[in-house]
């Protein structure tokens, strides 16, 4: 009963708010709302504290049937959750930081005349990510996943009537079904070769995939897509499909496009897509799909060569971005790409780690940029900001232990840190002692990214905080702090970010693993990257606290003590400069190579097809040809008696000679 309390009470929320909103009013939607998902954070805890850390069966998985939903053919598929340490993990993420989001957003949203349904589309957006990481089959969890592309949608053009979020909006869900597709394939593939999309059946059949010595297995040839493929060769097809929804869902390099566009919608939901729901989908997918990932070492390169490049991709653009919004989206970005890596060098508990951790700091960064927003009048670009820590102290503290998680803030081989430095090292570490195939090219470019995050996050904190106000002096004079109400959730997600890390890190990707996980996870007994990671060379360990403080100090120098250093390297390298700031040229290339080719070829359609041909020859024509006739026929109908008894006589005189005729012959 928990667990489906856990589930559907946000699609309750979400029905009462979205159906009964106007009558009941925006106060009542907004409390209604929040108060059914504190009652599911509550229970999510308690979920995960019984499930995760008291229960030690090896192995364990609650299964909870709803429904009989699809038997048809060879498909039989239950409506059902599957309950292990993973879902527990996920519901403490989502739950979490949704209640926050939601109790957030009574204060940051007290404006808006559209309160109901914002706080009904939040609700739906928890519903569909819940049926998501609680699915039992592939079918289901599909559901889920294309629920909160939905959700997204709706959420990041809430403010349809701006145009630039309608088309973000509209960004979204396009480049998001291009993964989706993938996705689509995966599943397919994954029926054809073991006949179903249960996890219990795929799981259980996977290990045949590779024969116990470990080499490739090409004793049978399987026809996937048309093409004929040995076993080893169609498992890692289907792990790349897969893998596309996850770039898609997660925004990794090529698909990243629309992740940062989705700043358009209000921040509460910038938080929530950012830190527990939508780019979370892919990285659990994958991890959820460990099984089958692990049997495929070129999938896996795959996956560790796309995150780092992400990475660090993401971390160079964020450099040189003004919207405070924009450069926390970038940072987003950069470390889905860490949790990639950690998925591909098979460090699945160090992903996951970095998810849970990551969560936390990064919905209290967006939430404190909302509370900055709020105070400076709607402004978002941090050149017209500049000293706000006095007017605004709680969201300048809070911000900066934010700060201070997301880069890394530690001393290696202690356990003092912020979470960050936990989740974060772990994962380069591990890149480092990995054997996969481009370890070594991923271990360098994230911690280079290291160095540009801390460089980024720094930047932000003193551009908004520090040196002289640089808004009107109308704006400072009005700049407050935030009610309480949005206060709070600040202070739990500063909780979070202090003290996620150094109290799971032994449960997630240290000594307590197995009996934490339970299988949940699955490594193959060649994999040893939980025990490799700890004999890497001290240098190593060390690296990215150099690359955080390297970062720290150039910030510093850059916008504290030399303020008009920047821009004067802006000016001698403005090609590089404007290179970053545009984002690598990718939104313009896509422009060109899909949307302009897409935008002529329909013109084309439409001059030469539906003008030239339809229009004349097809449905259109015809009905143009019905028009002209009745028009002729109408004219008929004159009004005048002599034109009516004049076409009586004609009509007479030719049923006449048609008689005489006729009897004639």
């Amino acid at each position: 009963m928990i667990y489906k309390a856990i589930v559907f009470l946000p699609l309750i929320g979400f029905l009462i708010a979205g159906l009964f909103g106007r009558s009941i009013g925006a106060k009542a939607s907004e409390y209604v709302t929040t108060g059914l998902m504190i009652i599911v954070a509550i229970l999510s805890w308690v979920v995960f504290i019984n499930v995760a850390l008291l229960s030690h069966e090896p192995g364990e998985v609650i299964k909870v049937t709803v429904l009989r939903w699809i038997q048809s053919g060879g498909i039989d598929v239950e409506w059902a959750f599957r309950i292990d340490t993973l879902t527990a993990v996920m519901f403490v993420v989502v739950n979490t930081v949704s209640t926050l989001v939601h109790l957030y957003s009574i204060g940051y949203m007290h404006h808006d005349p559209h309160r109901p349904r914002f706080f009904a589309y939040l609700s739906l957006f928890t519903f569909a990510m819940l049926m998501l990481v609680t699915s039992d089959n592939l079918l289901q969890m599909f559901f889920g996943w294309e629920g909160v592309g939905l959700a997204s949608y709706l959420l990041i053009g809430f403010w349809y009537k701006k145009p630039s979020a309608s088309a973000a909006a509209m960004k979204a869900f396009i480049v998001n079904r291009v993964g989706d597709f993938g996705f689509i394939l995966g599943i397919s593939g994954l029926f054809v070769l073991f006949g179903s999309v249960n996890f219990e059946t795929i799981f259980a059949a996977a290990g045949t995939y590779l024969p116990a010595d470990g080499a490739a297995s090409t004793d049978v040839v399987i026809n996937l897509f048309g093409m004929q493929l040995d076993k080893a060769h169609a498992l890692t097809g289907v792990c790349l499909l897969l893998f596309m929804g996850s770039m898609g869902k997660s925004a990794q390099f090529l698909l990243h496009t629309w992740l940062p566009d989705a700043m358009e919608g209000p921040t509460p939901v910038s938080a929530l897509i950012h830190a527990a729901t939508m780019v979370t989908a892919g990285v659990f997918l994958v991890a959820r799909m460990s099984p089958i990932f692990e049997l495929s070492p070129d999938a896996l390169t795959f996956v560790t060569l796309i995150g780092a490049i992400t990475a660090f991709f993401a971390a160079t653009v964020g450099l040189v971005q003004n919207d405070i919004k924009r450069v926390i989206a970038y940072s987003t970005c950069s470390q889905l790409g860490y949790m990639f890596v950690a998925l591909g060098v098979g460090a699945y508990g160090a992903a996951v780690f970095h998810l849970f951790t990551h969560a936390f700091f990064k919905a209290l960064l967006f939430l404190c940029a909302g509370s900055v927003i709020h105070a400076v009048d709607g402004e978002q670009d941090m050149r017209h900001m500049g000293g706000l820590r006095k007017h605004i102290p709680i969201t300048f503290w809070t911000m900066t232990v934010g700060t201070l998680a997301l880069t890394g803030v530690g001393i290696p081989g202690t356990m003092i840190g912020f979470a960050g430095f936990f989740s974060k090292d772990v994962i380069i570490e591990s890149a480092y002692a990995s054997h996969n195939a481009v370890a070594g090219f991923a271990f360098t470019l994230l911690v280079i990214a290291a160095l540009f995050t801390s460089f980024y996050s720094w930047r932000l904190a003193f551009l908004t905080f520090f040196g002289k106000p640089r808004a009107s002096a109308d704006v400072m004079h009005h700049v407050h702090e935030s009610p309480m109400v949005m206060l709070i959730p600040l202070f739990v997600l500063t909780v979070g970010a202090v003290l996620a890390g150094v109290v799971f890190e032994g449960h997630f990707f240290g000594e307590e693993y197995a009996e934490f996980w339970k299988g949940a996870l699955f490594t193959l007994p060649s994999n040893e990257i939980l025990e490799e990671f700890h004999h890497v060379p001290l240098w190593v360990k060390w690296s990215p606290f150099f690359a955080m403080a390297l970062g720290f100090v150039t910030a510093w120098y850059f916008y504290i003590k030399s303020p008009e250093t920047p821009k004067r390297l802006a000016e001698t390298h403005r090609g590089l400069y404007q290179f970053l700031l545009n984002k690598w040229y990718f939104d313009e290339l896509y422009d060109f190579l899909f949307v302009r080719s897409a935008k002529a070829l329909g013109r084309f359609l439409w001059k030469k097809g539906d003008v030239a041909v339809i229009d004349h020859y097809g449905p259109n024509g015809i009905a143009a040809r019905v028009a002209d006739v009745t028009n002729r026929v109408v004219r008929l109908q004159s009004g005048y008696l002599y034109h009516y008894a004049f076409a009586m006589l004609i009509g007479i005189a030719g049923l006449v000679t048609w008689m005489m005729l006729g009897s004639a012959l």
